[in-house]
This record gives structure tokens, C-alpha cells and sequence, in this order.
């Protein structure tokens, strides 16, 4: 009788050894889909294994398979709530533009486990897009107090102190990230801060290094020509657009960009040309004709009375 009842006993800690045998086989694989795979095996043993159900949950995730990582990890929060499983499904959500579920799930994370520092970082990014700017720069500031050497920190609070029109902490923040890391993304981003406020000497100078540092820098060509444009340096904006539309010719802004700088060096026929490409490239997506055809590109967005005026003017050629 002993020796049954030891028999009956041993089966379920069998089934919780072959289930932790399973998750460790998971881990050592770096193709999610193969670890769901185990994972899988070793639910099936076990349908709370937290553990699987959490490895399972990340292996999803990294297949943006994001409703499917949120179930996992809400039964995880439903047994065992922790820190961990609120700030993956925090992820989830902002990766599903579910914001203000993203919100709740990080504020949750950093209830249960204050000094998880990624968390404020997610967080103030999910503030930036609900507008919450003033939130957005508590929570990187947060991040910086305990990593002040955090790049993307830096550049994200610029972006929320630009959106608060702060422009000189934004250009404070742009700076520390070229002090911290003078890489062609860092002088880029200043730069177009600078085009921001009309700086267009400074935004010219940053580009320029932009593009010197990496020459693949293909937006840093754009908005180098942008900048040389507003400063009626047709010939050198002229020359960066070349650039950016050879590595890019959907790029419709730069067209249009040639088209103007062009025409004010009274070379008609080349700024016909690529004012025609620029509508084409448009009309493909676009109904709408004339220049309704250019809302909300650059050019319309940002320099609006100028574009109408050389709008006009292209449009007589």
C-alpha cells in the first residue's frame, strides 16, 4: 500500500520536472517560434507555469504578436502580479498604439517595483503621445537623475521641450547628446531643432556634420538642402537634393525642393522637370489635383507662403 501510494505521489513532481525541462530548453534557443514551441509542450504539463507563460509571453512579443504576449501576461497578473508582467504588457499596448492602457500598466509597474528605471522611460514616451509633455519631461528627467549619461533619454525630453516650445532646454538636451555621443543622429536631431526656430546658420552647420560623419545619413542630405534653401544658397541645396533623391527618388519634398531652388536660378526647364516628378510621385497615392496635391507634405506644412508663391510660379511654366 506504502509503495502505491509513493508511486502516485511521484507522477505530479515528474510532470514539474519535465515542465522546468522544457522552459530551460526554451531559453537556450534564440528562434521564438521554436521556444513557443517548448514553451508550449511545457504548459500543457503545467497551465500555470508563470515562468512559461512569461518566456512565452517576450517569445511573442518579439513576433508582434502583441495580443497574443497580452494574454499571456494578463493570466501571469491574474495569479501572481509583479513588476515585470505590467511593464511587458505595458510595451504590448504602446505597440499596439493602446496608450492610455500602456499608461496604467507602466504607473502599475513602478507601484509594485519603484526602482524599475525603464519603466519611466516607457512611461514618458507614452505621455509624449497623449500630449502629457510636462509629464513626459518628470519622467525622463527621472531616468537621467539615475543615468545621466542616457542619450536617448536626453533627445526624448528635447522632443517633449520642444513640443512645450521651450526651445532653449530642448536645445540644451540636444546638446548634452552630442557631448554625451557626437554621432551624425545626434548633430541631425539638433539640427533640425534648430530649422525649428528659423536658425537656419546653426541647422546648416549641424547638418553639414551630419552628413560628414555618415554619409548615408540620407534625411541629413534633405534637410541640409532645406536649410542651404532658406539661406538662398540655391547652388548648394541644389546639390544636397541631388544626393537625397538619388538614394531616394519617392522622396516628393526633395523634388519639389529641386524644383524651386531652380527656378530661382532661372533654370525653367530643370525646375519643370522635377516639379513634375514631385506631382507624379504624389498623384500616385492621391486623388486630388493642383495643389491640393501637396497637403501635408513639407513644404505645405512648413513653409506654407512660400510654397504657395512658388507653387504658383511653377505652376505657370
Amino acid at each position: 500500500m506504502r509503495k502505491t501510494i509513493l508511486i502516485f505521489l511521484l507522477f505530479p513532481f515528474l510532470g514539474v520536472a519535465q515542465a522546468n525541462k522544457y522552459v530551460r530548453q526554451a531559453l537556450r534557443l534564440q528562434n521564438p517560434s521554436q521556444q513557443i514551441e517548448l514553451l508550449d509542450q511545457a504548459l500543457e504539463i503545467d497551465a500555470k507555469h508563470l515562468d512559461a507563460l512569461f518566456y512565452r509571453a517576450i517569445a511573442k512579443y518579439n513576433l508582434e504578436e502583441y495580443d497574443a504576449a497580452i494574454l499571456d501576461l494578463t493570466k501571469i497578473i491574474f495569479y501572481e502580479p509583479d513588476a515585470d508582467s505590467y511593464y511587458n504588457r505595458g510595451n504590448c499596448k504602446f505597440n499596439l498604439n493602446d496608450y492610455k492602457g500602456a499608461l496604467s500598466d507602466y504607473k502599475m509597474a513602478l507601484e509594485l517595483d519603484p526602482d524599475l528605471i525603464g519603466a519611466y522611460f516607457n512611461l514618458g514616451n507614452t505621455k509624449y503621445e497623449l500630449e502629457d509633455y510636462k509629464g513626459a519631461v518628470a519622467d525622463f528627467t527621472k531616468v537621467i537623475r539615475s543615468f545621466p549619461s542616457d542619450v536617448k533619454s536626453y533627445s526624448q525630453r528635447a522632443q517633449a521641450f520642444m513640443a512645450l516650445k521651450d526651445y532653449k532646454s530642448a536645445l540644451k538636451d540636444f546638446g548634452a547628446c552630442i557631448l554625451i555621443r557626437p554621432n551624425s543622429k545626434s548633430y541631425y536631431n539638433r539640427g533640425y531643432a534648430l530649422l525649428e526656430i528659423n536658425d537656419f546658420k546653426r541647422a546648416r552647420s549641424d547638418f553639414i556634420r551630419a552628413v560628414n560623419i555618415n554619409t548615408n545619413n540620407t534625411p541629413a542630405y534633405f534637410y541640409l538642402g532645406v536649410s542651404q534653401f532658406l539661406l538662398s544658397d540655391y547652388k548648394r541645396a541644389i546639390k544636397s537634393w541631388d544626393v537625397a533623391t538619388s538614394r531616394d527618388q519617392e522622396d516628393y519634398d526633395a523634388f519639389f525642393g529641386l524644383a524651386m531652388a531652380y527656378y530661382k536660378i532661372e533654370a525653367f526647364e530643370n525646375a519643370k522637370t522635377n516639379f513634375n516628378k514631385a506631382k507624379a510621385l504624389l498623384r500616385f497615392d492621391k486623388q486630388p489635383n493642383g495643389i491640393e496635391l501637396f497637403k501635408d507634405t513639407y513644404w505645405e506644412v512648413n513653409e506654407n507662403q512660400r510654397f504657395k508663391t512658388l507653387y504658383r510660379s511653377l505652376s505657370t511654366l
